[in-house]
């Protein structure tokens, strides 16, 4: 897997050959057909593992029971973290899953990270954190855009990505959402 993401984020999904893929992790071609049936499996594959690490991270965040804000800072420490601890991970997910055809269909992956966002919101706005006339739907999908969009202008060098500028964007984005959704 490891060497699968090394190639994808290199030469890009669909320059890449399975053969690219076993000599990267230093396997015979035919041993990763022992493990997945195409390209696209493998693919999938890292897509399912990176999301399930985050939705359990999510899902701790949620149940922690600290206030909302530092919910979102912890989220997105995470989210945007990522970016320092695993680049070419992040670059193979914004460039090959997150803007591909056929996203909609990983939908029930991802829905659950959301709906996680969602409830951390409306528990806030139970607490009398959020404002009462906030919609917590499109605020978990806002949060979450923020923060995606940032993971993409560093994949394509638009933004400075250096470990302190990670510490910014974190710090930024809790800062807008927070004062935007604050009672």
């Amino acid at each position: 897997m490891d060497a699968a993401v090394r190639v994808f984020a290199r030469k890009g999904f669909h320059a890449s050959r399975v053969g690219d893929i076993a000599e990267e992790a230093g396997v015979a071609h035919g041993l990763l057909y022992h493990y997945f049936r195409s390209k696209d499996e493998v693919l999938q594959t890292i897509f399912q593992e990176a999301w399930e690490l985050l939705a359990a991270d999510t899902d701790r965040i949620e149940s922690s029971g600290v206030p909302l804000r530092e919910q979102l800072r912890r989220f997105a420490r995470i989210y945007l973290g990522s970016w320092l601890m695993t680049p070419d991970l992040i670059v193979v997910l914004v460039r090959e899953i997150a803007r591909s055809p056929d996203v909609g269909s990983r939908i029930v992956e991802v829905r659950g990270i959301f709906q996680s966002l969602e409830r951390m919101i409306a528990a806030a706005q139970e607490r009398g954190e959020v404002r009462a006339d906030c919609n917590t739907q499109l605020a978990a999908w806002a949060v979450y855009g923020a923060l995606e969009e940032i993971l993409t202008g560093w994949v394509l060098g638009q933004l400075p990505s250096e470990e302190e500028d990670v510490e910014r964007a974190v710090v930024t984005v809790v800062d807008v959402a927070y004062a935007g959704l604050a009672a």
